[in-house]
């Protein structure tokens, strides 16, 4: 196969027209020619961090979308599945994975589960986690959230690092707002990246100490206006990810987007791609092409470098994207699931009180951090109420592995007028999430998503829209394009029932995770991340 256009060689800082010549999925030849082919000839984008979990699809699904845009090759970190399926979880991903051409580069989940604060449905310790490393499919230590435990000298936790160091694979950091002595010693700890910062001058301390920032750039965290700026000085060492990509968003674009979004603001091109093609590829050591000779053909044609326009994709030589149409295989695969709780009553979502004021999580539009902020209570026969009239509505966590009473909160910012939207997307454990209007309509999307084994969920009244997530309760069965229309359809719900999050069913899966600061809340209490403690619902 020969294919002609304008070489984009991206460490040399040039362009140049030519012609590359592959033999047998390789590379065997690169070479200066005119001709009249003006499209741009690259390697392919690579998001340096993302959980395949998150856009509610196995990974051979992903790679039917991700192809589109140009995206070649992942750093994958299994969490999410390790949290429900443990090490079971993580050797799905790698078998479905390897079954299409997309280059999944799967990492060892170091927090499973992330705190003891929650219930998971698996355990990986040291041991596993040695296991894990001597693989050939496992190429990193994943994001070590617990960063309380790096700076307590935890044993475990580093026992868990010392495996990644013995097998020479980088580690993954996870530590927002970290600054100072910590961050120092977090870093000398042996974690090498973090996609976490979100301000400029938090980015900036990590890469003066030698840390890589990655920018992300989700449905739910947007980290991309705050941090583009260090781009010109500390491209070396910046990457993109997405870290969590729901298929909707999936289907209209990927790491593309972001070059489109840096160059628009009139960063030099060359650097910019190398933080998109370059990076992590020399970082993780991973498996791909970098438009040289003898490599792996893996590449990709744009129309320009301007809105990155992907015509074509190319890995291993094998064209698996042309025109908007992927020719990635379909795969069948398995629906391990491990939904175990039984439906709930509307009195189980009865809490009765009688404060003055109570802790209310105020989520936050495009973050996964929130606030604590105290607000006074809505109180009906005695019972704590949804406050819909101020936006303080009712939230709970229901344990999906066992028959447990459900956690009780209480949040701002979701903006519900009527009904309740659920989610067994919820990090990290992917126990059930829901936010509500009424006790009823909280019970009724808790128990569609019981039914289904896994799911999101909107409902008000007779009315529903739901997508089934029964492959570990997280991901879909479906094709990509499926799921991604019906989760359209209950993303619009959600905000035709009042929400004016951008995300809210992305927002939702945050609101449990411990380890992102302040306010949360896990199936077993209201957390304060700031604290590290449960706290009460009322304010003393």
């Amino acid at each position: 196969m020969q294919i002609q256009g304008q070489i984009v060689d991206i460490e040399n800082r040039r362009i140049y027209s030519g012609e590359i010549k592959v033999e047998n999925g390789r590379i065997s030849s690169i070479i200066e020619k005119e001709h009249n082919v003006k499209t741009f000839i690259l390697p392919g984008f690579i998001d340096a961090h993302i959980h395949i979990e998150s856009s509610m699809l196995v990974p051979s699904e992903f790679a039917k979308l991700a192809v589109l845009h140009g995206t070649i090759g992942t750093i994958s970190d299994p969490h999410e599945i390790a949290n429900v399926l443990g090490k079971d979880g993580v050797d799905y991903m790698i078998d479905n994975g390897k079954k299409v051409s997309l280059k999944f580069h799967f990492g060892a989940p170091s927090c499973v589960p992330a705190t003891f604060f929650e219930t998971a449905g698996a355990i990986i310790d040291s041991e596993q986690i040695k296991e894990l490393m001597a693989s050939p499919d496992i190429y990193y230590l994943s994001e070590m959230m617990n960063y309380p435990g790096v700076l307590s000298d935890d044993e475990e936790v580093l026992k868990k690092i010392a495996w990644a160091k013995h097998y020479n694979k980088p580690v993954d950091g996870h530590a927002p707002g970290l600054r100072g002595g910590p961050i120092k010693k977090y870093i000398s700890a042996g974690i090498s990246t973090d996609h976490e910062c979100f301000t400029y001058d938090e980015a900036a301390e990590k890469l003066s100490l030698g840390m890589k920032v990655l920018i992300r750039e989700g449905s739910a965290a947007k980290n991309f206006n705050a941090l583009i700026d260090l781009l010109p000085e500390n491209y070396q060492n910046m990457m993109f990810c997405s870290d969590d990509k729901h298929p909707d968003d999936l289907i209209i674009g990927h790491i593309n987007l972001l070059c489109q979004r840096a160059v628009a603001k009139g960063f030099d091109v060359f650097k910019v791609l190398q933080m998109a093609c370059i990076n992590p590829v020399k970082h993780y050591k991973m498996e791909v092409g970098l438009l040289q000779k003898n490599d792996a053909a893996d590449f990709i044609v744009v129309e320009d470098l301007i809105d990155f326009n992907v015509l074509q994709t190319y890995i291993n030589g094998e064209l698996v994207a042309d025109k908007g149409q992927s020719f990635v295989k379909h795969v069948d695969f398995e629906k391990p699931n491990n939904f175990n709780t039984s439906k709930k009553e509307v009195t189980d979502f009865e809490i009765s009180g009688a404060a003055e004021k109570i802790r209310v999580i105020e989520a936050l539009e495009g973050q996964l951090i929130t606030n604590e902020i105290h607000c006074q209570p809505k109180i009906k026969n005695g019972m704590l109420v949804s406050d819909v009239e101020n936006d303080i509505l009712k939230m709970a966590v229901v344990n999906r592995y066992e028959d447990a009473q459900p956690a009780i909160a209480f949040i701002k910012n979701f903006g519900l007028k009527t009904g309740a939207i659920a989610s067994s997307v919820a990090h990290d454990c992917h126990n059930i999430v829901v936010v509500g209007t009424s006790d009823e309509e909280i019970c009724k999307a808790v128990n569609i998503l019981i039914e289904n084994k896994g799911g999101v969920c909107a409902v008000n009244g007779l009315e529903s829209k739901s997508l089934a997530l029964p492959v570990a309760g997280i991901m879909s069965d479906q094709n990509g394009w499926e799921a991604g229309r019906l989760y359209q359809e209950i993303d619009a719900m959600s905000k035709q029932l009042g929400s004016n999050l951008k995300a809210p069913f992305m927002t939702l899966s945050f609101m449990a995770l411990l380890v992102i600061p302040d306010l949360k809340l896990s199936d077993k209490g209201l957390f304060s991340g700031n604290s590290f403690s449960f706290v009460d619902l009322e304010v003393n």
